[in-house]
């Protein structure tokens, strides 16, 4: 029997959100953005990253993602050709190009492929990228009035001494579990646990919990979200007393107020917890006032940077 024929390149079935991404000098169509199945971020999800939002034509808190973006690539040990600013420049241009006025924008860096297929991750050239999509987010518009359904999964999140959780990766099987742990027991999203069996964030977002006037938000094992913080800026501002602390469960469960954070979606309610509601099941008073808080700082300059679409 023969053999197949070899093509000369690869035709993409697939369909893509519109939007531009930037590789290896070149600015692309989203569509257009490939990876080698060599690179060791694809093998090994060797590889850190930062999303950061537009909205209104403004990034929010661009500077507090570039900090993170190049402290995981200096804890990875990976180096690329440009400084802060040439990352900045290479993301307003991905927003510009795509002409989106609200983008989820992305900076990653893989640990890249060696040329001789070396296992050696010294030998491997670290490969920078970037893209803009249309912004989404992790609850749509009737969740952000009703509030979210959520459980929480018995999965545990990798725990810090294995993978520094201050570095934004692509680790996220414990979380995609718990994830198919929540939509079979109804639920829209889930939370997971830390090692010692307390709550720690869900898939993309970190956790508030409110009881008697009073945020906490778990300290353990979680990323150090770049909303998380803002919530924390904001109730500063406000006079409200917010903490990172152990959350366990049943203190969770027993919370006036639960929201979740995350650049995908800001500040965002929720209101049932496997399958019981949270205090009345309705959003509650503190987060309203921080979610339209969140929104506000968007046009503030200290907080937010133009982006030049011309």
């Amino acid at each position: 029997m023969p053999l197949p024929p070899l093509s000369e390149r690869h035709v993409d079935p697939h369909s893509y959100p519109d939007g531009v991404a930037f590789f290896d000098g070149q600015y692309l169509p989203m569509s257009q953005a490939k990876i080698s199945v060599l690179d060791w971020g694809f093998l090994h999800s060797d590889a850190t990253y930062d999303t950061v939002h537009v909205w209104d034509g403004r990034f929010f808190r661009l500077d507090l993602h570039l900090d993170r973006f190049f402290g995981g690539l200096q804890k990875l040990r990976m180096a690329i050709p440009l400084d802060r600013d040439g990352v900045a420049e290479i993301l307003h241009n991905c927003v510009a190009l795509s002409g989106h006025r609200a983008a989820y924008v992305e900076m990653l860096c893989t640990r890249g492929a060696s040329p001789t297929f070396s296992r050696d991750p010294r030998q491997a050239i670290n490969r920078f990228m970037a893209f803009a999509v249309p912004f989404g987010s992790v609850a749509n518009a009737e969740q952000l009035r009703r509030g979210l359904n959520v459980a929480v999964s018995d999965k545990v999140r990798i725990p810090p001494a294995s993978i520094d959780p201050s570095i934004k990766n692509y680790h996220w099987l414990d979380l995609v579990r718990g994830l198919y742990d929540a939509y079979d027991r109804g639920a829209e999203t889930a939370l997971i646990l830390d090692f010692n069996g307390n709550v720690a964030e869900g898939p993309g977002f970190n956790v508030f919990c409110v009881k008697d006037g009073k945020l906490s938000t778990p300290a353990i094992g979680v990323l150090p979200g770049i909303t998380r913080r803002t919530v924390f800026d904001l109730c500063s501002e406000a006079g409200l007393s917010a903490t990172a602390a152990d959350v366990s469960v049943a203190a969770l469960k027993a919370a006036d107020e639960v929201f979740i954070t995350s650049t995908a979606g800001g500040i965002m309610p929720v209101t049932v917890i496997d399958g019981i509601p949270v205090a009345d099941g309705k959003v509650g008073a503190i987060t309203s006032r921080l979610m339209a808080l969140y929104w506000q700082r968007h046009e503030d300059p200290a907080w937010s940077s133009p982006v030049s679409y011309t």
